[in-house]
């Protein structure tokens, strides 16, 4: 494949997404990593490159663009606007990758359409958008909703510590899988060193102390009832076409309370997709959509794929990530969706 080939069709969906209002953008390459490691912790160094500057300290080769367009609008202001923009990003490859070089991820082309906006029909007009750019591509749309499980986790009983660290590890769930199964476990009493004894190691005094009380007061927390993993697991596990899916979400909520103002969302979503001509059967649901992508998405997601490359990542993504939005903006906030798209990707199936 050509460069200049996915670069005409980076540009042809650039010319779209202007024609949809949107102010092309282009941030720096190198960004500042302090920014990223505060919202995603140190797991970011793993997939992104990391080197320091003796003037700007460290920072990374761009990992992603929806931070960085973020960050430049939270700055001005959080007054509704869309931009949209065109370059490449650059990711860590996997150890073992196998695929053909021109189809890694550890550089590659992306185009994308950010919108900030307050009125509640922002994901059907966003999904829209990409549905109607992709349609001659014959991929498969799936849809998912993160607030579905961050509803779920934070409405079980269980003291808000253990909410916490089950909702920080929505986004890995192997870790998320072992830590409710410790939850749901008889925790036995132990016991700890008390204050007296001698200490060892970088941190301080205070701090190990506050560690060992959080430890004991844990060890006496009573397990998970084993029906609530049963619940959740019925929930992460719900997909197939979209109004089919909504039907079993409504028939579930009667036992995961904590879901229904998500499930409405859901609901009025798919009404505003089908008034723009999108019928909800032809469109995959997969509860569990978004759970390994990048955290910033707290609600709406999507994906289209490639149905006949099953090796290939997603040819199109995106999502909701409103939480993004405050915690860029030092005290404001606007609601914002926005989604990529890989050229590359889309210049390969021209050429088949």
């Amino acid at each position: 494949m050509a460069k200049r080939d996915k670069q005409a069709v980076g540009h042809r969906l650039l010319a779209a997404f202007r024609e949809a209002g949107a102010v092309e953008v282009a941030p720096d390459i190198l960004l500042p990593a302090e920014t990223l490691l505060d919202l995603y912790g140190e797991d970011i160094r793993a997939r992104a490159y990391v080197t320091s500057d003796p003037i700007r300290g460290e920072v990374m080769l761009r990992p992603d663009f929806t931070v960085p367009v973020v960050q430049m609008h939270m700055d001005g202001g959080a007054e509704p606007a869309r931009y949209c923009y065109l370059g490449e990003i650059f990711r860590k490859q996997d150890t073992g990758e196998t695929r053909p070089d021109h189809q890694r991820d550890n550089e590659y082309l992306q185009a994308g359409f950010e919108l900030f906006s307050r009125e509640p029909g922002a994901d059907a007009e966003v999904f829209a958008l990409f549905h109607r750019l992709l349609a001659p591509y014959g991929l498969r749309a799936v849809m998912g909703d993160m607030a579905l499980m961050l509803d779920a986790v934070a409405g079980l009983p269980l003291p808000a510590p253990r909410r916490d660290a089950l909702i920080h590890h929505v986004w890995r769930p192997r870790r998320f899988a072992r830590l409710l199964e410790r939850f749901s476990s008889p925790t036995a009493q132990r016991d700890f060193p008390s204050a007296s004894g001698s200490w060892a190691g970088l941190r301080g005094e205070d701090e190990m102390e506050a560690r060992i009380a959080r430890i004991a007061a844990d060890a006496g927390t009573p397990p998970l009832d084993p029906v609530w993993t049963t619940r959740l697991q019925r929930l992460f596990a719900l997909n197939g076409p979209a109004d089919e899916a909504l039907r079993n979400l409504q028939a579930l909520q009667g036992e995961l309370p904590a879901i229904a103002p998500a499930v409405a969302r859901i609901e009025a979503r798919l009404s505003a997709i089908a008034a723009r001509g999108i019928e909800p059967a032809s469109v995959h649901f997969d509860a569990s959509h978004g759970r390994t992508t990048m955290e910033y998405y707290d609600g709406f997601t999507f994906t289209f794929v490639a149905r006949d490359h099953a090796g290939w990542p997603p040819v199109a993504s995106g999502g909701r990530y409103d939480a993004l939005t405050a915690v860029l903006g030092k005290g404001q906030r606007i609601p914002a969706v926005g989604g990529i798209v890989r050229p590359g990707l889309l210049a390969e199936l021209e050429g088949v």
